[in-house]
Formats: structure tokens, sequence, C-alpha cells
């Protein structure tokens, strides 16, 4: 089977947007996913879905959104599957046992363990606008909903993670 006919040019920019942008997108698929394994599948995945459609997006600036949403939506789709949801469980950390110091770059891995934790909408709400610091408007063009869903998936999420950081400070 031939692969479709697309213009030479289309697939130099897209390998060069990928070169370039690849550790950017390699961050936002393992704040998604939670798992450096898991998010290199999900980024290629992801690629190999958004390259068919490369010379469609009209504006250069529009790229990440566009994979940014991509990689969400695939990740979503593989928890839908019911063969990934026995895995998922099977990587989750055991939560921390003590009231984590951000200042220490340990502390700063238990509090990425507490984010593991949440819900996959309320982890990419908290991970975009904390990890990868984008404003709510980006986060609600990422995740293709309302800017108050993004307001609302990051408070709870937000609630959530300090309930778990309590549990674990008064686990241990």
């Amino acid at each position: 089977m031939s692969a479709p006919s697309r213009s030479g040019s289309q697939v130099v920019d897209f390998e060069a947007y990928v070169a370039e942008r690849r550790p950017a997108l390699l961050r936002w698929a393992r704040a998604v996913a939670g798992d450096p394994h898991t998010a290199e599948d999900l980024l290629q995945a992801s690629l190999v879905r958004v390259l068919p459609r490369w010379g469609s997006i009209r504006e250069g600036a529009a790229a990440d959104a566009y994979v940014r949403r991509t990689i969400t939506r695939q990740y979503v789709s593989w928890q839908r599957e019911p063969r990934r949801r026995e895995v998922v469980s099977a990587w989750l950390p055991e939560p921390p046992t003590s009231t984590p110091d951000l200042t220490d770059p340990r502390d700063a891995r238990e509090v990425w363990g507490l984010v593991l934790a949440l819900p996959a909408r309320q982890r990419a709400a908290v991970a975009l606008r904390f990890y990868e610091q984008l404003s709510v408007a980006e986060t609600a063009e990422v995740l293709g909903c309302s800017t108050g869903t993004v307001k609302s998936n990051t408070s709870r999420g937000l609630a959530a993670l300090r309930r778990l950081a309590a549990d674990t400070a008064l686990a241990g």
C-alpha cells in the first residue's frame, strides 16, 4: 500500500517542526500521561495522526495547540480502552509519607506523584497551568473546552492535591 501523496515541503516542514518542538511536546505528553514510557508512545501515536493533516494547519502558531490537543485526545481515547484501565493503576506510585518541601527536587517528584493521582482532566488542567505555564485561555484551547471548564478543573485539581498532601502528611 503506497503512502498518500504529500508535497515534499510539507514533510520537510513537519520534520523540522518535530525536531524543534519534540522536547516540549514530550514534556506535555508526560504531563498528560504521567509516565515517560507511555508519553513516548503517546507522542509518537499523536504525531502519526497529525502528519496527514499537517497541510491544513494555516498558521504556524496553531501547530502547538493542534498537536497538544491531539496528544490529549489520544490519551483520553486510550484510557477508554478496557485493556488500558488495568495498566494505569499498576504504575501509580505510593503516596508520599511526609509533607513535601517544594524547594527540594526530591519533594518536587513527590508532588508530581500526587498530580498523577488526579483524574485525567484535572491532571491535564493542572499540568498545563502550572507545569507548562499556559494561561487559562491557552489551556482551554489545548483541551478543547471553555475557560470556565479549565478554571473548575484546575480548582478541583488543586483542592484534591491539597487533600492528598494533607492525607500523606497525616499518614507519615
